[in-house]
Order: C-alpha cells, then structure tokens, then sequence
C-alpha cells in the first residue's frame, strides 16, 4: 500500500441542539476571551445567540466580529484579527458558512503566532502554533470545520490558500437546528459542492490518495444523494438536514487529505471575478470537467456513480456508467431549480479567455486532476459550460 498521511479535526460533536450549550461542549477549549467570527446575516438572524448566551453565563467573555462577507478579503481578516488582539482573545470560535470558517482558522493562526500571513500561503507554510479553534458550520456544503485549508481573497480577484494541518480545529459542532432555516437555493448549491469535494476527493491523482479518504468520500455521496432533494424541499426535516451536514463532514475529511481539482481551480475565477457563491460557481463547471476528465477518469466515476444514484447500478459497462453519473449529476442540479450555465448568471462569454487564462493560476489543484488540463482545454470547458 503507498504510503499517505490523514489528518482531521481531533473531536466531532454530532448532536442536534449542541450549539445552545456551547460552554459544556466547548467553553474549556475557548478559554475566558471568546472572539466570535461570523456575517452579519447570521448576527442578524441570531443563530449564534444560544451559543453566546451558554458561554456568557458560564463566565466566559464573547467579542463578536461579524463582518465576514462571501468570498473573504485579506482587509476583512486583518480587521478580525485586530478584534481578536484589542480583546486579549483566548480562543476563536467560528460561527457560519465556509467564509466564516475559513477567516476563523486564520485569525486562530495569526493571533496565536504572529507569523507573517505572506509566508503562510500554500501548502504546509504556517508554521503556528495558534489559539483554540472551535468551528460551528451552518450550511451543509464546505466541510471547512474538518480541513486544513483557508482560502482568501487578496486584492480585486484572486484567491489564495492557506493549507496546513495546524489550521485544523480542535472541535467541530455539527448541529443540524442551525441548518434548517437555510433556503433552498443555499441548500441546493452548498449540497452539490460537498457532493464535488467527494467526486474530486475520490479521483484526485494525488500521492496522499489514500484508502480513508475513498471510503469516506463514498459514504458521503451515499449521505448526499440520499437527502439532498428532502434537504431542498423540505428544509424542516432535521433528519435529511443532519444527513447531509454528516455528509458535508464526511466529504470534507476526505478532500483535506486527497485535495480537489480542475472543477475547484475553474471555479475559483467564477467567484473571483464574478462573485458567484463557490457551491453555485463549482456546479456550473461540474458536468463539464467530469466529460473532459471521462477518457482518464471513467473506471472511478463509474466506482462511485451508484453511491450517489442507486438507479445507476442497474447500467453495464464503465463507460456506459460514468456517463449516466454526470448526466444524473447535471440533472441534479436542473431539478433542484439551480442555473445551470454560465450565461444564466450573467457571465459574457468574451470573458472565457480571461477566466482559462486565472484557473491556471491554480496549479496546486490542477496538478490533482486526473486528466492534464491546459489553458486551451480550460477555455473549451468553460465555452462548453457557457
């Protein structure tokens, strides 16, 4: 067997209603001086509340920054971090959406090393050590509560990624109350782009590929597929909801350690230029790079397609199979009431070339892929997605 390396968040608490007593599950951890990271559409609607109520009467102080947005900025994160040392912060407890999480784990890092952000980019460059991290996700998509990665916006449109094992938290709350109030066009795209951090984790050509990170990625499109549509449709029900943040987890855990691809490196342009949110920018991209991939990648897909779709166990032949899981896939997303090409959220296709020309830029995803992706095959899946 090759040899790899897995790493994961070290304690999970899976347990409906965990988050209205954050102090008994987590409150040690944090410390006294809580710094609170979140959006101010969750502050708004005070899914945090019961968390900072728990911790506030168990002694502990709670400073909240609430001015994460979606696809978070270098200024955004220094701003936390300042937040975080006016206070004498202890411990970080990040509260939302993959932006939340992700913002998180860098103030956590900042605030406990002072280490220069610059030199942190990349793979395996933070050095540490940080503060306690504690994450609480609230959409069932990024699985960012269980990988060592941190991606930010830097200037007007690029995003860079921070990925190292001490970026990992030491507890992740996975609570499916929090989720049940997402809307559905949220719950669709965030749904999908855990579905994609299974495809892509399962596939990837990386050497740290390894047997956990298939098994787990396998269970998780079995815990997607199975409750996505409820999860979308009928948002009350906490059992579909909790599935698909295990699911999430679950497909989390497994891409931290076999790393996503050319569907993410695509992606990132999307959103960057675009700011369509990630779950929705990695949909419109997926069925393409899945056909491109299909020469070199048929047999995994095929391995993987039934976990998603049971009705594709019924399909002989590899082939034959792979292209029933990526037209199911596409189809997905047309049911679920999702924009399925690049025209229908507003992107010219004069912009094609520009965005071929940034996804190269994500070399450190593209070298996971199975098939070799150049600037012109970037610029013919992108045309194909338009």
């Amino acid at each position: 067997m090759t040899p790899f390396i897995f790493n994961t968040t070290k304690s999970l608490v899976f347990e409906t209603g965990a988050s209205s007593r954050l102090a008994e599950v987590a409150g040690q951890t944090l410390g006294k001086s809580v710094l609170l990271v979140t959006d101010p559409g969750l502050r708004q609607l005070g899914l945090a509340d019961p968390a900072m109520a728990s911790l506030e009467a168990a002694g502990h102080r709670v400073t909240v920054f609430d001015k994460v947005e979606a696809d978070p900025s270098r200024e955004t994160l220094m701003q936390a971090v300042e937040a975080g040392r006016s206070v004498g912060a202890t411990g970080v407890l990040g509260f939302g959406g993959g932006s939340s999480l992700d913002v998180a784990k860098l103030v956590a890092l900042l605030l406990g090393s002072n280490e220069d952000l610059d030199e942190a980019w990349g793979v395996a460059q933070a050095k540490g050590p940080r503060l306690p991290l504690v994450l609480v996700p609230t959409t069932a998509g990024t699985g960012s509560e269980v990988t060592p990665v941190s991606i930010i916006t830097v200037g007007a449109e690029e995003k860079r990624g921070v990925s190292s094992p001490v970026i990992l938290p030491d507890i992740a709350i996975l609570d499916a109350d929090l989720t049940v109030g997402l809307p559905a066009h949220i719950t669709a795209a965030t749904g999908v782009d855990a579905m994609v951090h299974a495809i892509e984790a399962y596939a990837s050509k990386s050497a740290n590929n390894n047997p956990l990170s298939k098994m787990l990625a396998r269970e998780a499109l079995r815990l997607l597929g199975a409750n996505i549509e409820t999860a979308v449709f009928n948002g009350q029900d906490k059992d579909a909801r909790g599935a698909m943040l295990l699911g999430s987890m679950l497909a989390g855990q497994a891409f931290a350690n076999s790393p996503v691809a050319a569907v993410h490196a695509l992606a990132y342009p999307i959103g960057g230029t675009f700011h369509i949110p990630h779950g929705l920018s990695n949909a419109l991209i997926l069925p393409h790079v899945l056909r491109f991939n299909a020469p070199d990648a048929h047999m995994l897909y095929a391995e993987i397609a039934a976990d998603a779709f049971p009705q594709i166990a019924k399909v002989e032949g590899s082939q034959a199979r792979c292209a029933a899981f990526i037209d199911a896939l596409a189809d997905l997303s047309k049911h679920l009431g999702m924009k399925t090409r690049l025209r229908d959220v507003d992107i010219p296709k004069d912009a094609i070339a520009k965005m071929a020309s940034d996804s190269m830029v994500q070399q450190r995803l593209l070298v996971n892929n199975p098939r070799e992706v150049t600037e012109r095959d970037a610029f013919n899946i992108y045309e194909a997605a338009w």
